[in-house]
């Protein structure tokens, strides 16, 4: 048994297309042969899955999450966006439990829940169904065309 990771970015139409990981490390270094112009200028939907694999064949997903990329017009991935997106989704261990307290009642900083949210999306059962299906191989996606 071992694990295996699966990317893929869908369009405005729902198309999964996959994404090679080391294709997404290059963009997230933003290398110029990471360019992905059939996305550029988008806000784009991302799936990151892991799967369960048993005897060398994908047996069932283990972990998934989903992510907005934002994709400039030169179809470089905006990373310093998607790292705040990212730690806006961890808890910060120094912040207090509960809401401070103010005049008014207690009050709550949501900004960073705001930033969050913006960061990410959940699909519904059908799309998940179809992402699932992808991701254990039992259908076929394009793949990512990246570029110089």
């Amino acid at each position: 048994m071992g694990l295996s990771s699966k990317l893929f970015l869908l369009s405005a139409d729902d198309t999964l297309h996959a994404l090679a990981s080391t294709a997404f490390m290059r963009m997230l270094r933003r290398e110029e042969v990471a360019r992905v112009p059939d996305f550029a200028g988008q806000r784009v939907r991302q799936a990151s899955i892991v799967v369960e694999v048993v005897d060398g064949k994908p047996s069932r997903m283990v972990h998934w999450t989903f992510s907005v990329l934002d994709i400039d017009a030169d179809g470089l991935l905006d990373v310093e966006r998607l790292s705040a997106q990212q730690f806006a989704r961890v808890d910060d261990p120094f912040e207090p439990a509960g809401p401070a307290q103010g005049n008014g009642g207690p009050i709550i900083d949501a900004a960073r829940r705001f930033v969050a949210r913006g960061g990410s999306w959940e699909p519904d059962k059908r799309l998940l169904r179809r992402i699932e299906a992808a991701a254990l191989g039992q259908v076929s996606c394009p793949r990512v065309r990246v570029v110089r």
